[in-house]
């Protein structure tokens, strides 16, 4: 089970990671679709039209953030309720609280553009508390492995 929190919790990180670069990619395309001429308005918007091939970044930065990081989260918490590693169930539901704050973020962010700078910083914190998850896993196991003994020891 702990292989499995370590992975869980490496998967979330590296989906912010994407989450990054999908939204670069697209944020990138659409300012050369707009060099070139483009003209975002409301009409672009609400006909959902893949109007520049970078588009696809905003939809793959949708789905990601609203679906696939949640239920990751969601697992990895599950998952920590039954590995032995200190701590694992604390920073699995900092994770999970952090993942919410993330969605609640981005979606008011569309009405409160500053929101958008804490979705960025929000993204960031999500990353390292993933780190720090997996990193906890790893060293249990190291520490299990250096000398399986020495918990079981009496301590004088």
């Amino acid at each position: 089970m702990r292989t499995a929190y370590k992975i869980l919790a490496i998967v979330v990180a590296a989906q912010v990671v994407i989450q990054s670069m999908a939204m670069v990619f697209a944020v990138a395309g659409q300012g050369k679709w707009v060099m070139e001429g483009g003209v975002l308005d409301a009409a672009v918007i609400e006909s959902r039209a893949f109007v520049f091939p970078e588009v696809l970044g905003y939809a793959i930065h949708g789905m990601v953030g609203t679906m696939i990081i949640p239920l990751t989260a969601l697992i990895l918490l599950i998952c920590s309720f039954f590995t032995k590693i200190p701590g694992a169930v604390k920073w699995a539901a900092l994770v999970l609280l952090l993942v919410v704050a993330q969605v609640a973020l981005g979606v008011l962010g569309h009405d409160i553009p500053v929101l958008g700078a804490l979705h960025g910083l929000n993204a960031l914190l999500l990353f390292s508390a993933a780190i720090h998850a997996a990193r906890l896993a790893r060293n249990a196991g190291a520490s299990q492995a250096v000398d399986p003994e020495a918990r079981l020891a009496p301590r004088t």
